[in-house]
């Protein structure tokens, strides 16, 4: 069973940064595509960044240049680092494993002075 935790989250005031961390446990980590997803209130789940298994990493318009996503392969981790943040990005952010359909419990993020 794949279990998925998040961590990282918390207030912080625009212009700031956030590293989030996602741990994964029950699955074979290195092979799989690894994402993060962000639902704001009242709004759709909104899909932010992925990496796959060798590395190569696609973001969303909404973030490039601002986040990075990496990952740890030794320690079954995928990171989320959120640079230069804004009011919009204060979300719940998630971590997914694409090709399974599981999904952790989310993390909050809120932005704002």
């Amino acid at each position: 069973q794949v279990h998925l935790v998040e961590s990282g989250g918390g207030l912080v005031q625009p212009g700031g940064s956030l590293r989030l961390s996602c741990a994964a446990s029950g699955i074979v980590f290195d092979i799989y595509t690894m994402a993060w997803y962000r639902q704001a209130p009242g709004k759709q789940r909104e899909w932010v960044a992925r990496i796959t298994g060798s590395g190569t990493t696609s973001y969303g318009d909404s973030v490039k240049g601002r986040f990075t996503i990496s990952r740890d392969n030794a320690k079954n981790t995928v990171y989320l680092q959120m640079n230069s943040l804004k009011p919009d990005d204060t979300a719940v952010y998630y971590c997914s494993t694409p090709s399974l359909g599981d999904w952790g419990q989310g993390t909050q993020v809120t932005v704002s002075s």
